[in-house]
């Protein structure tokens, strides 16, 4: 049964509730409000979604009031139900890190962590910083994808964390700060000689590049564009000669000749370093991204899901 299938209770009489909420119907309320749907709650409690639709049903009618809009790819909890998670948030992550979701004396061992974001950063810069915990017995499981869609499986209950290459709407997800990302203009040295070099490029603009194939990850040239906006003031308006998803292979595309690109810093500042590319513009002010740390609020009952987060924040300081 989809969340749109469930019973909307519109028009709900507005009733003193007889007593306080049960507290197992508030911990399927958090969770509702923080996964985005009944279907994601569901995973995350260990329950079937009538089960978690049920209890809703019955906190709603203990409250006397509607907590979510029921619509077609989930939930949105009504400003009542927000004001009510800010209150029992708290309260009950500090009381299900005290009782814990096992009752034997010996704590069952951690699952492995789900771990999503962008191929590239994940290869790159991810994986190897979390080398150390893999040692000390911590289990990864990567999830490479487009931050839209990681994110909608983030409030589904799919992944632990997700690094995202934009900042989450919404309270579902916590975001923090993970890392800048700074773009530069490259391609190899023979293919920048042929359009003039850098002093072409900060004399003429843009134009001087109209004889080269430009290499992309997407044919709607999203880092491509930003970056003649933000550098040049303008519109890119050309389309590009190679598309590749994934942007070790533009980079590869692009040092074998092929043509000129936006990349990441990180991503080819070996190659920046030893010659293989040169930069094509260097500005003063170059167009920056703000990668972000994105998980769902409150505690996780995997303690290392604390560790994988807590090492990438340190470890994109000094990226």
């Amino acid at each position: 049964m989809s969340d749109r299938e469930s019973d909307g209770m519109t028009g709900m009489r507005q009733t003193a509730a007889p007593g306080p909420p049960d507290l197992p119907l508030l911990r399927t309320f958090l969770a509702v409000h923080r996964a985005g749907s009944f279907t994601g709650a569901a995973r995350l409690l260990g329950l079937s979604q009538p089960t978690v639709t049920a209890q809703i049903r019955s906190l709603e009618r203990q409250l006397g009031r509607e907590l979510f809009e029921r619509r077609a790819r989930g939930v949105v909890p009504v400003p009542y139900a927000d004001t009510l998670a800010s209150r029992v948030g708290a309260p009950l992550d500090a009381l299900a890190a005290v009782t814990g979701d096992d009752a034997s004396d010996t704590p069952p061992e951690p699952g492995p962590v789900q771990l999503a974001g962008p191929a590239e950063l994940l290869c790159v810069r991810a994986l190897p910083a979390l080398a150390p915990l893999v040692a000390e017995g911590v289990r990864l499981r990567v999830t490479p994808g487009l931050t839209d869609q990681l994110l909608d499986e983030l409030r589904a209950g799919h992944h632990d964390l997700v690094i995202a290459t934009t900042r989450p709407r919404g309270r579902a997800l916590s975001a923090a700060p993970l890392m800048d990302e700074e773009f530069v203009l490259v391609a190899a040295p023979d293919t920048a000689a042929r359009a003039g070099g850098a002093p072409a490029v900060a004399a003429d603009g843009p134009a001087a590049l109209d004889a080269l194939p430009l290499v992309t990850y997407a044919e709607d040239l999203p880092v491509a564009r930003r970056y003649w906006r933000h550098v040049f003031g303008r519109r890119l308006g050309r389309t590009a000669a190679v598309t590749v998803p994934d942007l070790r292979g533009v980079l590869a595309v692009v040092r074998a000749g092929t043509g000129f690109t936006v990349l990441p810093r990180y991503l080819c500042a070996e190659e920046l370093a030893s010659g293989a590319l040169v930069l094509l513009a260097d500005p003063e002010d170059p167009p920056i991204n703000t990668g972000y740390l994105v998980r769902r609020p409150g505690a996780s009952a995997n303690p290392h899901v604390e560790r994988v987060s807590e090492l990438l924040l340190r470890a994109g300081r000094g990226w």
